[in-house]
């Protein structure tokens, strides 16, 4: 724990967005465990969060100042995530706690996170630094609207409808500042292929989160999201249209950089950086098509559902396969200086002490 991921949570993140999507699939069975793993990962990652707070505080405020800083929002998002995803099981009090925590969290990182990283004396400023965990700025707002949205269609009151309008504007704006941001570093600077990190796949997914808010707000009753459905349909098919565009140009980066110059393609956490987006994006075009009446994108939805579901499968084996791995080596290792310490001592000599 004290050398926790600051972006550890996006394991609930993608985990829950997929669930969201087999949902509506209507793959309940399979929505319902991967609800619970969820669920799992985020009781156990939030505690050791703030373990890592209470007893490895100068490690955390570290990374806080960082150039990865915004990975913390993972907390906020997750949260939300989960609050959209527990809405329709009509679980609406956990939705709402969920909903509550994960505001918390972006009110306080939303705010706090710019203003350690512009008032802070001890980084040198770098255009370099920039990387694409910053879009989670715009998805932490987003993922916001999209639980107050969800959560707005079967409470009474104002207030979730008004804080579902303000954060996916807000969220929009700061999605357009940070894209011109991450555009200008990639394009101005040389990017090396082991600098270029599976996060620049949150660019994607924070396009698609934006059009997802949109389309709960659609789905509100007339005259409560404040905005008008000509401008959210409008506003939604140009980002989606964007973020799917975006993807052959991902797609081609991933392969210049594990094909062309041979970056070996291991597990890392930042996997969970591409099920997300690919999994938000599963649902978003799958809703956008049913609240505007295309059929087309429906069914193409459905099946990037299930393309999304199989990521996250792969994604998941291999995180297993990793935190199986150093023991596998170890139990070799052990069984190994067993055997030659066995041999020396039969020889009459003492035999070392290995550390596993």
């Amino acid at each position: 724990m004290a050398d926790l991921n600051a972006g550890s949570l996006a394991f609930v993140m993608g985990t829950g967005i997929v669930s969201t999507a087999l949902y509506v699939n209507g793959a309940g069975t399979a929505s319902t465990v991967l609800l619970w793993v969820a669920l799992a990962g985020f009781a156990v990652l939030v505690p050791a969060y703030g373990w890592r707070l209470l007893r490895r505080r100068e490690r955390f405020v570290a990374d806080l100042l960082g150039p990865r800083a915004f990975a913390f929002l993972t907390l906020a998002v997750s949260s939300n995530v989960l609050a959209a995803r527990l809405v329709p099981d009509g679980h609406t009090a956990v939705a709402g706690a969920f909903l509550a925590f994960g505001t918390l969290g972006w009110v306080v990182l939303d705010y706090g996170i710019p203003i350690a990283l512009i008032t802070t004396l001890k980084r040198g400023p770098s255009f370099d630094q920039v990387n694409g965990t910053w879009f989670l700025w715009a998805v932490g707002s987003e993922s916001v609207a999209v639980a107050a949205a969800s959560l707005a269609r079967v409470t009474p009151g104002h207030v979730l409808p008004v804080l579902a309008v303000v954060c996916w504007s807000v969220g929009l704006m700061q999605y357009l500042l940070t894209a011109a941001i991450v555009l200008a570093r990639l394009l101005a600077r040389p990017v090396r292929p082991e600098g270029l990190m599976t996060s620049v796949w949150i660019f994607m997914g924070a396009a698609a989160i934006v059009v997802l808010a949109a389309v709960r707000l659609i789905a509100l009753p007339s005259g409560s999201a404040l905005l008008s459905r000509p401008l959210l349909v409008g506003s939604s098919v140009v980002l989606w249209s964007f973020s799917s565009w975006l993807i052959p140009l991902l797609l081609a980066l991933g392969v210049w950089r594990h094909a062309l110059r041979r970056i070996p393609l291991r597990y890392d956490l930042g996997w969970w950086n591409l099920v997300f987006p690919v999994g938000m994006y599963a649902v978003t075009t799958h809703e956008l098509g049913r609240a505007t009446g295309t059929s087309w994108m429906t069914g193409v939805g459905r099946w990037e559902v299930w393309i999304a579901a199989a990521f996250w499968a792969v994604v998941f084996a291999a995180m297993v396969g990793a935190a199986l791995r150093p023991r596998r080596v170890s139990a070799h290792q052990s069984a190994s200086d067993v055997g030659q310490g066995a041999g020396r001592q039969g020889a009459g000599s003492t035999p070392s002490r290995t550390l596993p």
